[in-house]
């Protein structure tokens, strides 16, 4: 079995105000439709036309992948290098807040897309997440992504500030304005330990191993078709649900069994990233209790027929 300490230790912390509650409880009946990256099918990822979509779609939740700067400021985007999605180059930790600013994370999406293209994308900035919370509130819900403590030390706390100084902490019977996600367990018991009441969602990337089976990437889990309650109920121990890709080149990795062994614990499943009409009916009749897509407004549409 794999297994987790909940009892680790992190180093000095600081602990953030939690309401009494010290289980996240989330309606696991609402399915969740959460706009990645934005709708990123439509518009520059993490960028502010990408995420005003999202409510427009009637996505639930904006998923917001965060970096870190030089200066300690917390922005949205997906890599942890600037090239992909602006005219900048290198480690988003070597370029302070100013600098990245000056940057356009719009331009490269008419490029790549001419037929989605819109003048207003060209030379949009990098929004900081106090600028989302800013400019949402609690109008959205936030789906956020924290990256391993040792790539951004520090990152949950701030994470966590920004989350208090907006009242975006709290967590009541049916939702939270805020679920933490995170491929690293580490940073996701850091967030835990600092603040129990906050749901987090442990991702998961299955990709083939050696003996031909699908093997998870950070070893948290068994290969899908080797997994036990037992293995999901380490998981479960620190968060309300999982979220996994679903297929790797085009090839399903596990079929329903696997979402109801999660769904068995009450664990929230959320598949990623899920753009075609079939595989969100696939996905839907398999129990899966919201989805991770680039076209929100599709899903939408598909979960409500």
């Amino acid at each position: 079995m794999f297994t987790v300490a909940l009892g680790m230790t992190m180093g000095p912390t600081t602990t953030f105000a939690a309401p009494a509650n010290e289980d996240p409880t989330m309606n696991d009946e609402h399915f969740l439709i959460v706009g990645h990256r934005g709708v990123s099918g439509l518009a520059p990822e993490h960028t502010i036309p990408s995420y005003d979509l999202v409510k427009e779609q009637k996505g639930n939740y904006i998923e917001v992948d965060i970096q870190m700067t030089k200066d300690g400021k917390l922005v949205a985007m997906h890599d942890t290098t600037l090239d992909r999605t602006t005219d900048g180059t290198g480690e988003v930790r070597d370029y302070t807040l100013e600098e990245i600013k000056q940057l356009d994370a719009g331009s490269w999406f008419n490029e790549a897309y001419p037929e989605k293209a819109k003048a207003s994308y060209n030379g949009l900035e990098v929004p900081t997440l106090e600028e989302i919370f800013q400019r949402y509130g609690k109008d959205a819900n936030y789906y956020i992504e924290t990256k391993s403590p040792d790539v951004y030390p520090g990152m949950e706390e701030k994470l966590l500030e920004l989350l208090e100084k907006y009242n975006l902490d709290g967590v009541n019977e049916q939702s939270s304005h805020v679920i933490i996600q995170s491929f690293s367990q580490e940073s996701l018991l850091k967030v835990h330990d600092l603040n129990p009441n906050l749901p987090l969602v442990q991702l998961l990337w299955y990709e083939p191993g050696e003996n031909g089976k699908y093997v998870e990437d950070k070893n948290i889990t068994p290969s899908p078709s080797e997994m036990t309650k037992g293995d999901l109920e380490e998981i479960d121990k620190y968060a309300v649900g999982i979220g996994m890709n679903y297929r790797y080149d085009g090839e399903l990795i596990y079929d329903e069994s696997f979402i109801g062994l999660a769904r068995e614990l009450d664990l929230l499943v959320h598949p990623y990233t899920v753009n075609s009409e079939a595989d969100m009916d696939m996905l839907l009749d398999w129990g899966a209790t919201g989805m991770f897509t680039n076209y929100a407004g599709k899903l939408f549409e598909v979960s409500h027929h």
